[in-house]
């Protein structure tokens, strides 16, 4: 009867109707939550726990040469921000930090697409990983000293956090590059003006 009608079984016939399941807006959505969630959670604990090991395992023994001098298990103990600098602004270091966290849960809401999302898993997963170290290793609350422990050749000591950090800006800024923008669509391009047009201003 409902074929007969116009209608097609299955579809919806309005706000009346009782049809269950998402849509595909929400079911997109909610992977890029759950992907965002994961990439977060799953690498701010690696971090924890290599940083865990780190202190262990390397405090009272020399370097540990994992592929020759390629890469070397080095632990020491940065005040500062990347590359050690800073080293006497560790509390404001902690607080923008914090700010960091916020500000990218915030707009992490607005993520459409699975690489935004993993982006921002990273992103968050490493802010928040040095700022644990911030918060609760010595000397103190805000002003701890993040455990570094990965060496490579000219290159200052890093860890976990900042290899996810540095990922995070890459996918960034190859999303920016591709023009996709945070709710996962493509930015338009301008139509090239036609022979006689006027031009406009910049």
């Amino acid at each position: 009867m409902q074929a007969a009608r116009g209608t097609s079984i299955g579809q919806s016939t309005g706000p009346g109707d009782d049809s269950v399941g998402p849509t595909p807006l929400a079911a997109s959505r909610r992977r890029v939550r759950t992907v965002f969630a994961l990439v977060a959670v799953s690498c701010y604990l690696l971090d924890l726990g290599t940083k865990l090991l780190a202190v262990s395992r390397l405090s009272d023994h020399p370097d540990v040469h994992v592929v020759g001098n390629l890469l070397v298990l080095h632990l020491t103990r940065n005040a500062g921000a990347a590359f050690s600098t800073g080293t006497e602004y560790t509390v404001l270091l902690s607080c923008v930090a914090a700010l960091a966290v916020l500000a990218v849960l915030w707009v992490s809401r607005r993520a459409g697409s699975l690489l935004w999302a993993v982006a921002f898993g990273l992103l968050i997963a490493g802010v928040s990983g040095n700022l644990t170290d911030r918060l609760f290793r010595s000397p103190g609350p805000l002003r701890g000293h993040v455990i570094d422990f990965l060496m490579l050749p000219n290159w200052p000591v890093f860890n976990i956090a900042d290899m996810c950090i540095n990922v995070a800006a890459g996918l960034i800024l190859l999303q920016a590059f591709r023009g996709v923008r945070l709710d996962g669509t493509r930015g338009a391009r301008p139509a090239p003006a036609a022979p006689g047009d006027p031009e406009e201003p910049a």
